[in-house]
């Protein structure tokens, strides 16, 4: 056997940051994948805020963009390739979405102005981060839920159906259906007591 046979064939960097595991984003690839969604983005960004020119360019940058979803520019995000976006969505402008690992948002979700949804995330170990190594969580934010404003979802989160994040909140735990919660970290709003 020669030792090109012996040796097994790891898996790309791409692949391990797809599978949630530590990989390194300086790979050439990803980062030649990166530089071509920068350069779709700087477009999309660039196009008067309309439907028929924006739909066009939101299909080629995102996995899926359901029928009647809108992105109001600036919008900014890693890949595109690991955002799914149901329909009827609605982001707002100044929105950031980190997607290292799959971000799937559901139909008729509305989402405010300059809100950060990260799957990205860093090793705590010091000499993994100085490797440059990083990893990702899938987020899952379901039907009809509003987020507010400038709020910020973590890496690994779901957020289930009809829940309310209050604007500028913090999310660090899952949500359930139906709950609306406010602050940072993100909690239950109590009932007011009369």
């Amino acid at each position: 056997m020669s030792s090109q046979q012996a040796r097994p064939i790891g898996r790309s960097e791409k692949q391990k940051m797809l599978a949630g595991e530590l990989y390194n984003a300086d790979d050439p690839t990803l980062t030649a994948e990166r530089l071509h969604t920068a350069a779709l983005l700087h477009k999309y960004n660039s196009t008067p805020d309309h439907p028929a020119t924006h739909q066009p360019l939101l299909s080629e940058i995102l996995a899926s963009c359901g029928e009647h979803s809108t992105i109001r520019p600036p919008f900014f995000c890693d890949y595109g390739y690991n955002i799914r976006l149901g329909s009827g969505v609605f982001l707002n402008f100044n929105c950031v979405l980190l997607d290292v690992n799959l971000i799937e948002i559901g139909d008729r979700t509305q989402i405010g102005p300059a809100v950060q949804i990260y799957t990205a995330d860093h090793p705590r170990e010091p000499e993994a981060r100085r490797a440059n190594l990083e990893c990702g969580k899938p987020v899952r934010i379901g039907s009809n839920v509003w987020i507010g404003g400038g709020s910020i979802i973590l890496p690994g989160i779901t957020i289930g159906d009809d829940a309310i994040i209050g604007a500028g909140s913090v999310v660090t735990h899952d949500i359930p259906s139906g709950i609306t919660v406010i602050g940072n970290p993100a909690r239950k709003k109590e009932a007011p007591t009369e």
